[in-house]
């Protein structure tokens, strides 16, 4: 009587697992970044939130309030002078526009763009 043998050999566990691995990998090594970028997201809308109601905005406030929150939250990355500033029609804008390279094995590497704006104004709402 023969019996007919199912599942999954050890090397067939391996061809499985090696995609899922590195894949994780490369999500753990991505992690840091994107947890980054919401810091600077919060601190942007925060600090949009907090300038809304005044009257008196210019540039140099903006970023001096902005510069605040980013050493309160430990912002890193982006740096104040890569967020740009802008007058729009009702207000202004601060946007956020970078790029980061997340080493994953040897040369081989993972690029990563962030953009969000977001508005200062009678309308504060973000891309």
């Amino acid at each position: 009587m023969l019996r007919k043998q199912s599942g999954v050999t050890l090397i067939g566990w391996i061809f499985l697992l090696t995609p899922m691995a590195i894949v994780l990998y490369a999500g753990l090594r991505a992690g840091p970044e994107y947890f980054a970028y919401y810091k600077c997201v919060s601190a942007m809308e925060k600090t949009a939130t907090e300038l809304r109601s005044d009257p008196t905005l210019s540039k140099q406030t903006i970023e001096s309030a902005l510069g605040k929150r980013f050493d309160i939250g430990y912002v890193e990355k982006p740096s104040i002078d890569q967020i740009a500033i802008a007058k729009s029609g009702e207000g202004w804008t601060m946007t956020a526009d970078y790029e980061s390279t997340v080493p994953v094995f040897g040369n081989l590497g993972m690029i990563m763009q962030f953009k969000k704006t977001v508005a200062i104004g009678k309308a504060a709402t973000g891309d």
